[in-house]
């Protein structure tokens, strides 16, 4: 039987574009403990022509989780400033308590 992670993995075959998709499928990564893997999915979600916020949020979590605080500040910086952007208060109030413990 198809893993989680595989059956992402093919629906993304068929909806490449599919953020969410990506999204579930980088969770994954980070679940089984892969971390980079991980990373590099939320990155392309980061910088894609319109930012997936969420992705913000995880990236930065895992970034603080695995020690690499300053990165994970600037990701909780600029994911506020794209949740603000795309009118997401929740969001961008959830990355500052984040961002906050980490000062």
């Amino acid at each position: 039987m198809a893993s989680r992670r595989e059956k992402l993995e093919v629906m993304l075959q068929s909806s490449p574009d599919d953020q969410m998709l990506r999204y579930m499928l980088a969770m994954e990564f980070d679940k089984e403990g892969s971390s980079e893997r991980s990373l590099e999915l939320f990155e392309t979600l980061m910088t894609a022509a319109t930012p997936y916020v969420p992705a913000f949020l995880m990236a930065g979590q895992l970034l603080s989780k695995i020690g690499r605080v300053e990165d994970a500040k600037k990701t909780f910086s600029t994911g506020i400033q794209q949740a603000q952007q795309q009118n997401n208060s929740h969001a961008a109030g959830e990355m500052a308590g984040f961002l906050a413990a980490l000062r």
